[in-house]
């Protein structure tokens, strides 16, 4: 029953309606909500209401109609918005977890953390004990699978989360999870739910196979009723005549749920599945019906996979599924639940100095620290590698062509603003530059201020044009009436602004450049379009382009040529592109300096194995005024 407290009522009142209950074997949960307080008592004693409607502070009292009593929305009107660490599930929120189906290694699991992490993901999932329908198959690693997720769920910042599937591991694994998963095969293990609803921890609750939808809120009763409030229902498709796919995804439950208990609930589109290809169009299906989120499994190599290798989306494909879900969170009214972009410490706050060690390579960049362009270095290179700063692109051209830097990385494409031109131009005169290396990097603006700084403190937004540009979407709305002022870097506006002290004004700029300044983010991601990536080239003097090793061989080329002033020139040599198989991905022509109306042309193609560039070329130059490779490289994914 649900027992409404009178409005101010006192603590001594409370604790006694408290002890009544408990005295007459009722387990009590106080619900605190926006209007009233209420008292939930549930247990098997029977008890006649009027005698706890006539205790002093009490207003009414209500039978819950409902089996599953702390379950239900009868109790609670609000929703439950469970934490996970730092991360929040429920409510106007969508959390994605994702990870391998099993941990097989310390290195594949890291791998794959980092993958998840940088895509978006906010809960590392990863399974350590695997109940198998054969017992011949991978059975998990055990404790120690679970010392590698725990390892990795440290190194990135990132809650954990694994199935228990027996009572008497539940202790040990509370050393090393954040949170519990009850699959579906032990939704109705009434002893495993006691024992884990005891420690008092968030759990993961997926529905059982053949379960209806009220036996898997009695099992989420169960978890409440031994201790834990803190439940994710995770809808993760049930089994029906159908054989198409592993099972029957009920998208149906989601609206359904959301009515019956203030529990949030979530989808698992890999298990429902089955089926890599179905994964994301069923993911989006469960956000539009209202999930609060997902958790989908994420595997490097699939094919080589312990467990459930056919249902695993390729880390590529996770990616892409997150800038989908981005784009449809506003329409259903919810926001992707985001973590900080995971920043290197050589980027932080007083690691100004430390970078830079006598006698080594440097790598130059364009902008002030803690520039995107910085970012990509420590992912490209290493997390401490020595950077030089630079004003200009042509800046860093000079510096790597006269050896006061190893390799320069610039950006030369942007999804939004497009090719960098100023770069193109730069590679085509530069002879002994070459490209040897491609990274590329989600694009995550943020509204940096000085500490203490509030929203309606700002009167100007200090960044670079693209910057502005970008975020226009959340200017108009949020700061209709801030000047907008552009500024050379986005990471040297917030610069500006820590050296200043200014206490009225804005920048946007990405995390690192707050953290390396000291500077608070006050809004995250406020970029209009989530799709918004630059591609980078890494490049260096001839002589050292055998240095720079990756460990997949080149499948990029990139060339600058001119063609005869006669019809069909161009054509011809695309033609020969063509007939050698090679995939042309860029094509942008470029006024050649000095000859009005003449231009160059800019070509990026694949490379395989089964195609050697070297004797195209020769053909390729009989075709053209000039022919110039700018470079081999591994193309970045």
């Amino acid at each position: 029953m649900i027992i409404i407290l009178k409005q101010g009522v006192s603590a001594l009142e409370k604790n006694n309606i408290k002890k009544t209950l408990e005295e007459k074997g009722f387990i009590v949960k106080e619900i605190v909500g926006k209007e009233d307080t209420v008292l939930g008592a549930v247990g098997t004693a029977s008890i006649d209401p009027r005698s706890i409607e006539v205790l002093d502070g009490v207003s009414s009292v209500v039978p819950i109609s409902k089996p599953y009593k702390l379950a239900s929305r009868e109790l609670k009107k609000e929703d439950t918005i469970v934490s996970v660490r730092n991360v929040k599930i429920g409510g106007s929120r969508i959390a994605v977890m994702a990870g391998p189906c099993a941990v097989e290694s310390e290195d594949q699991i890291m791998r794959i953390a980092e993958k998840v992490r940088e895509a978006g993901a906010v809960i590392l999932r990863g399974g350590a004990f695997k109940p198998r329908t054969s017992p011949y198959s991978f059975q998990g690693l055990g404790e120690e699978g679970l010392k590698y997720l725990r390892k990795a769920g440290d190194a990135f910042d990132m809650p954990v989360t694994t199935e228990v599937v027996s009572p008497k591991d539940v202790a040990l694994m509370t050393e090393y999870i954040d949170m519990f998963q009850i699959g579906a095969r032990n939704m109705q293990n009434f002893e495993l739910l006691k024992e884990v609803g005891k420690t008092g921890m968030p759990v993961l609750l997926k529905r059982g196979l053949c379960a209806t939808i009220e036996e898997w809120l009695m099992a989420a009763e169960y978890l409440m009723a031994s201790g834990t409030d803190q439940i994710v229902l995770c809808e993760r498709g049930i089994r029906t005549f159908e054989k198409a796919t592993r099972n029957t995804l009920d998208c149906s439950a989601i609206p359904v749920v959301q009515k019956l208990t203030h529990l949030p609930v979530i989808g698992d589109p890999s298990h429902a599945t089955g089926i890599r290809d179905m994964v994301s169009p069923m993911a989006l299906a469960l956000i539009a019906g209202g999930a609060s989120g997902i958790m989908v499994e994420v595997h490097d190599h699939p094919e080589k996979a312990l467990s459930d290798g056919p249902q695993s989306l390729y880390p590529e494909q996770f990616e892409r599924l997150m800038r989908d879900i981005e784009a449809l969170a506003p329409v259903v009214g919810k926001a992707v639940e985001k973590m900080p972009r995971r920043i290197p410490a050589s980027m932080k706050e007083g690691a100004k100095e430390s970078t830079i060690k006598e006698g080594e390579d440097l790598v130059a960049f364009q902008g002030e620290r803690g520039a995107f362009s910085e970012l990509v270095i420590r992912r490209t290179f290493n997390e401490d590698q020595g950077v030089l700063p630079c004003k200009e692109f042509k800046d860093v051209f000079d510096a790597v062509a006269k050896g006061n830097a190893k390799y320069g990385v610039l950006p030369i494409e942007n999804t939004i603003g497009g090719t960098i031109y100023e770069n193109l131009d730069l590679l085509n005169v530069e002879d002994n530059i070459t490209v040897v290396g491609e990274a590329q990097l989600r694009v995550i603006h943020n509204l940096i201020v000085n500490p203490g700084v509030k929203m309606e403190d700002i009167k100007r937004v200090y960044s670079h044009p693209q910057g502005l540009k970008q975020c226009k979407e959340f200017l108009e709305k949020n700061l209709p009436n801030a000047s907008l002022i552009p500024f050379y870097d986005t990471s040297g506006s917030v610069k500006y602004l820590k050296e200043n002290n200014i206490m009225d004004a804005a920048a946007i700029a990405g995390s690192p450049a707050a953290a390396h300044y000291g500077m608070c983010v006050l809004k995250q991601s406020i970029e209009t379009n989530p799709k918004n990536y630059t591609r980078f080239y890494v490049i260096t003097r001839k002589e050292n382009a055998d240095v720079f090793k990756s460990a997949a061989k080149p499948n990029r080329a990139s060339m600058t040529f001119s063609v005869p002033d006669k019809p069909g020139a161009l054509f011809a040599v695309l033609d020969i592109l063509q007939k050698h198989g090679l995939n042309m991905k860029k094509l942008e022509s470029r006024p050649i300096l000095g000859k009005p109306w003449e231009y160059s042309f800019f070509v990026e193609t694949e490379l395989s194995d089964e195609h050697d560039l070297d004797s195209i070329i020769p053909v390729l130059k009989e075709n053209t005024v000039s022919f110039r490779i700018l470079g081999t490289y591994t193309a970045a994914h």
